[in-house]
């Protein structure tokens, strides 16, 4: 029995490590292939595309999986085609949600969205229902340093038109036709991470909520990004 209990540790804890590591491997191929669709599939062009196949290969993601990413985003799989769409809607407490999507079924998307508003006690919306409180961005994540002078005035140099200094980073933005600009320029900087680079939704204004609520629209945003479908969930909430 001690080597059967043994044995079956083990498999739990192998069983942790798996998921662990797909959660991550699925996390990297969906910043590669938002990467290469908004430019294109060739890292030596394409700064953020170059970032995000450099943070896979750090975590040991196979060369092939990242190149079949890049592959099925530049829609240079064959027998796969993909569209882009957006979902929009309410979750708990009013906040606006967008789910951004690329799908070969987008009667099965709509219906896996839906499920999952529905169950934490949202709603779907039509299209433009919370589009309007969105707009595009450059967005440039970066963890705090002693470098944190000589970032900021980079990025400003390089056309950047928003940092905000948090606690453990700094969040860039920019206009979407300068984001390679001010990300190439940033990464040229020795010794310091870029945790996150894409162009993406930003909320132009936030929504307050309370604990109790925040918990429940947080749940209803990991379900969202548990879909195969979905590559990004962007939402007003503070």
């Amino acid at each position: 029995m001690a080597g059967h209990n043994k044995w079956s540790k083990v498999k739990h804890i192998k069983a942790k490590e798996d998921a662990k590591k797909s959660k991550i491997f699925t996390k990297h191929v969906r910043a590669i292939m938002t990467a290469a669709r908004q430019g294109g599939g060739n890292p030596e062009t394409n700064a953020a595309l170059r970032l995000a196949v450099e943070r896979a290969k750090a975590d040991s993601m196979p060369m092939q999986n990242i190149q079949r990413a890049i592959d099925k985003a530049t829609g240079n799989l064959d027998g796969v085609t993909l569209s882009e769409v957006s979902y929009e809607g309410y979750g708990p407490g009013g906040v606006a949600i967008m789910v951004e999507c690329l799908t070969d079924n987008k009667n099965r998307t709509v219906a896996e969205i839906r499920h999952a508003f529905k169950k934490a006690g949202g709603s779907l919306g039509t299209s433009g229902s919370v589009a309007w409180m969105f707009e595009k961005k450059g967005v440039i994540v970066v963890n705090r340093s002693d470098k944190d002078d000589e970032v900021m005035e980079t990025a400003i140099e390089a056309g950047a038109e928003d940092i905000k200094e948090l606690d453990e980073v700094l969040v860039i933005e920019t206009a979407p036709e300068d984001f390679n600009n001010v990300l190439e320029a940033v990464n040229n900087i020795d010794g310091i991470e870029i945790i996150e680079s894409n162009v993406q939704l930003v909320a132009i204004n936030e929504s307050d909520v309370d604990d109790e609520t925040a918990e429940k629209v947080e749940k209803l945003i990991e379900v969202l990004e548990e879909l195969d479908d979905v590559q990004n969930v962007i939402h007003n909430m503070a």
